[in-house]
């Protein structure tokens, strides 16, 4: 990501998560996201720790990989379920013009009962727009002309 800061620290035993520089750099970047990219990041809510609207903290529940068109762009879709402790419903967070979808996987973290969101960063991209999500032992990053996420039930 190049705004949103995770990082693990070995005293704390846990992640270190900062949204400040990307919160500072949004009000200039929300102009050039598509429309549902431009609603997502801007809802109240989506970075402080305490709102039920918070993606730190949701749990990954199920990817959708991408299906191609003939123009060679494809949909695609993630859901998260709740947090139990902070959410009362889950997100999904379906995804239109998808030219790249990936997911790079370290299973590093054994204590875990379920991987959940740290942070996520959308950005302007020639393609649409650039959503990268940091879970606790993967990275999702999706290229794609816009997103729309929709909370509600949980998958």
């Amino acid at each position: 990501m190049k705004y949103v800061k995770v990082e693990w620290d070995t005293e704390l035993h846990g992640f270190r998560t900062d949204a400040r520089d990307y919160l500072a750099a949004l009000p200039e970047l929300q102009e050039e996201l598509s429309p549902g990219a431009r609603a997502f990041v801007g809802e109240a809510g989506h970075y402080d720790y305490s709102s039920e609207r918070c993606v730190k903290d949701l749990e990954l529940a199920d990817i959708s990989l991408p299906t191609t068109t003939a123009g060679g762009a494809g949909t695609a879709s993630i859901d998260f379920r709740p947090n139990q402790w902070k959410h009362t419903a889950g997100l999904r967070i379906e995804y239109t013009g998808v030219t790249h979808f990936s997911i790079d996987y370290e299973a590093s973290i054994d204590w875990m009962e379920a991987i959940t969101v740290l942070l996520d960063e959308t950005l302007p991209h020639e393609d649409g727009v650039v959503h990268e999500v940091e879970l606790t032992d993967a990275t999702i990053t999706v290229r794609c002309a816009d997103l729309k996420a929709t909370w509600g039930e949980a998958p």
